[in-house]
């Protein structure tokens, strides 16, 4: 703590944690052992969408407006989709901006600094992460509806959880198939 009691230390840890990347550093020229870059056009929309919608559009929208918001859930949809392009022209700019990056962690590195990127970056992790769990847990309720909820029985009588916050027992179907498809 005792580097911290003047000014000019403050300003050194500002500095050191907002500085930047410079656009150069991130052109890097193909070297023999590099991968070829395949992915067209059709390509990464098709990613993009994917990773964007995902499973949780098809699986809860029907609830979700069933149990609790009736049509209203049609402008929660006309909100989402003006947030998704107004954040796929923010993507747009910063890949004009910074045309050899290609990520949000490189665009912030290059655009703010290293303390936003590291953020992103793990922000990106956790965003990924919850993902696969959320999908994994969704894909083990639709094989285990048809069935009559045999696993879900099953683990409620083996494995009960009483926490509010979490799910009333684990799902070991989730667990297991994205230990398998990892």
């Amino acid at each position: 703590m005792a580097e911290f009691r003047n000014y000019k230390n403050y300003q050194s840890v500002l500095k050191t944690m907002l500085r930047r990347k410079k656009e150069s550093d991130l052109i890097t020229e193909p070297t023999k052992n590099q991968l070829s870059r395949v992915l067209g056009l059709v390509d990464l929309i098709s990613l993009g969408v994917g990773s964007t919608l995902g499973l949780g559009a098809y699986v809860l929208a029907g609830e979700v407006a069933f149990k609790h918001t009736g049509p209203a859930v049609v402008l929660s949809f006309v909100f989402a989709a003006v947030a998704s392009a107004l954040s796929g022209l923010c993507y747009a700019e910063f890949a004009s901006r910074v045309p050899k990056a290609g990520s949000a962690y490189a665009f912030s590195y290059v655009g703010i600094g290293e303390i936003v990127a590291f953020l992103i970056g793990w922000d990106l992790i956790l965003e990924y992460s919850i993902g696969c769990a959320s999908i994994a847990r969704a894909l083990s309720g639709h094989i285990d509806k048809p069935l009559g909820y045999p696993m879900r029985n099953y683990f409620r009588e083996t494995f009960p959880m009483n926490v509010d916050f979490l799910a009333p027992y684990p799902d070991l179907f989730s667990f297991t198939s994205i230990l398998l498809l990892t």
